[in-house]
C-alpha cells in the first residue's frame, strides 16, 4: 500500500492488528487498575485486628442497660477499646460508653459495661471497637 498524502485525502484508517492491541492493552490497564482499587480497599477496609460481637444485654432500671460484648484480638497482649451503647424504643441511641479491655492470655475475652441512658432503653449494643486507646481511659 502506498503512503497518500493526509492532507488531501485524510488520516489513513489504522490495521485492524493494530485496533486489536489497542483495545487489548486497554483492557488489560482497566483490569490492572480494578484489581489495584480492590487490593487497596481490602487492606484499609478489610479484617480488624479487634472486633467486638454483642453476646448478651440486660436492662437494669428506665436509665441503665447492661451490656456484655465479646472482644476477640489478634494480639491479646494489646489493650483494645470498645463502644457499647443504649437504644430507646424508636431505635435511636440514647447512652453510650467506651469501655477499656486490658491486655489478657486469652484470644478472646467478655466483658460487661453499664450504660446510663437518657431515655427508657430497650436494647443494649456494640458499636465498634479498635486497638487506639485513648489516653484517658489507660490507668497512669
Amino acid at each position: 500500500m502506498t503512503d497518500r498524502p493526509s492532507a488531501r485525502y485524510g488520516r489513513q484508517p489504522t490495521s485492524r492488528l493494530r485496533r486489536r492491541w489497542v483495545i487489548v492493552g486497554m483492557t488489560v490497564f482497566i483490569l490492572a487498575a480494578g484489581v489495584a482499587v480492590a487490593l487497596a480497599g481490602y487492606q484499609r477496609l478489610g479484617r480488624s485486628d479487634v472486633a467486638g460481637t454483642l453476646a448478651g444485654y440486660r436492662l437494669i432500671d428506665d436509665e441503665t442497660v447492661a451490656v456484655t460484648i465479646t472482644v476477640t484480638r489478634e494480639d491479646p497482649s494489646r489493650p483494645a477499646v470498645c463502644i457499647v451503647r443504649g437504644r430507646s424504643k424508636d431505635g435511636s441511641e440514647t447512652g453510650r460508653r467506651e469501655v477499656l479491655v486490658p491486655p489478657s492470655a486469652a484470644e478472646s475475652v467478655q466483658v460487661t459495661a453499664f450504660v446510663k441512658t437518657a431515655r427508657p432503653p430497650v436494647v443494649g449494643d456494640v458499636y465498634g471497637c479498635g486497638l487506639d486507646v485513648p489516653g484517658y481511659l489507660v490507668a497512669p
